[in-house]
């Protein structure tokens, strides 16, 4: 069988495959000439850059199954596939400590203007070091804040862990979940802890930090009536998906003094975000590169691999 793999993998899944017999091809075909070059194989994968819609998945009835690396499906016709006979396959446990470190990481930036301070002092450091000194010289601590988590799957209970490990208290709102049982810290010193889910109301109303971890949903899960329920001087972080924060909510929030700053890795235009969002002095900004460390690079090579290679032997 031979297996397109468009949007790049790690050697490790290469290896994988290949040992299984599969013939990969690491060649890739652009999206608009996928529509006649996709029949050839038997299955395609992808990060988030290709598309897999209903046009392409009709044009290719030997399909029989489509690996997304990462965790986000939103490029891929997922119902419509699978009424199909074709497996959708993706990886959501090999990137969620990635993602929640990332999340740990605005929040740690914002708390002492280091995204301030980065482009300040390049600039001005060498001639205005005790203003900006003093300029930033009110930052917060972690320990003792509360992290409001929305979304407490596998990216969201990995971000508890961290904020546990800081020694933040931790209230967390799922729709699909009532509680979960974390294990936190190296084996050694290993604790475990319950995480009762609660009202959105009230993680808005108690939460200094919020951090989303949820999957689109076509609409967003903060906007302006959610912004006004916030503590005043909250910080907000989205590495999650671009959509579930409005973001003219979030530019008024941050202008009026509610939100104190944001850190987004996720944007409503990408790959072209709003320039009003990347010149804003309160946001911490990174391209989208929440799952980008060589660690879970490996792990989703590794993953997709593997049950890319389960899903094509049950066939």
């Amino acid at each position: 069988m031979k297996i397109l793999v468009n949007d790049g993998i790690e050697p490790i899944g290469k290896q994988l495959l290949e040992a299984a017999c599969f013939e990969v091809d690491m060649n890739k075909i652009d999206q608009s000439d996928l529509i006649n070059k996709l029949p050839e194989y038997d299955a395609i994968c992808v990060r988030s850059a290709t598309k897999v819609r209903k046009e392409l998945i009709d044009a290719c009835p030997n399909l029989k199954a489509i690996g997304r690396g990462g965790v986000g499906l939103d490029n891929i016709d997922v119902e419509y596939a699978k009424s199909k006979g074709i497996a959708v396959i993706n990886t959501p446990a090999a990137s969620s400590r990635s993602v929640g470190e990332l999340a740990m990481a605005h929040m740690l930036g914002l708390s002492r203007f280091l995204h301030l301070a980065n482009r300040q002092m390049p600039e001005t450091g060498n001639t205005q070091f005790n203003e900006l000194k003093k300029a930033y010289s009110k930052g917060a601590e972690l320990e003792g804040k509360t992290l409001g988590i929305i979304g407490l799957g596998r990216i969201g209970m990995e971000t508890a862990r961290c904020g546990l490990g800081m020694g933040m208290n931790i209230v967390a709102y799922d729709p699909f979940v009532s509680e979960v049982t974390l294990h936190v810290g190296p084996r050694a010193l290993e604790f475990q802890t319950t995480i009762q889910t609660e009202s959105l109301d009230k993680l808005l109303a108690t939460a200094d930090y919020i951090s989303l971890h949820i999957p689109s949903v076509g609409k967003a899960i903060l906007s302006k009536e959610e912004f006004e329920k916030m503590k005043t001087g909250v910080f907000v972080i989205n590495c999650s998906r671009g959509g579930t924060i409005d973001e003219d909510a979030l530019i008024h929030a941050l202008n009026s003094g509610k939100v104190a700053a944001a850190g987004l890795d996720v944007f409503d235009n990408e790959p072209t975000p709003r320039m009003d969002i990347l010149s804003h002095p309160r946001i911490s900004l990174t391209p989208h590169i929440g799952a980008s460390t060589e660690e879970a690079q490996n792990k989703i090579g590794e993953e997709l691999a593997q049950k890319l290679i389960a899903a094509l032997n049950n066939q």
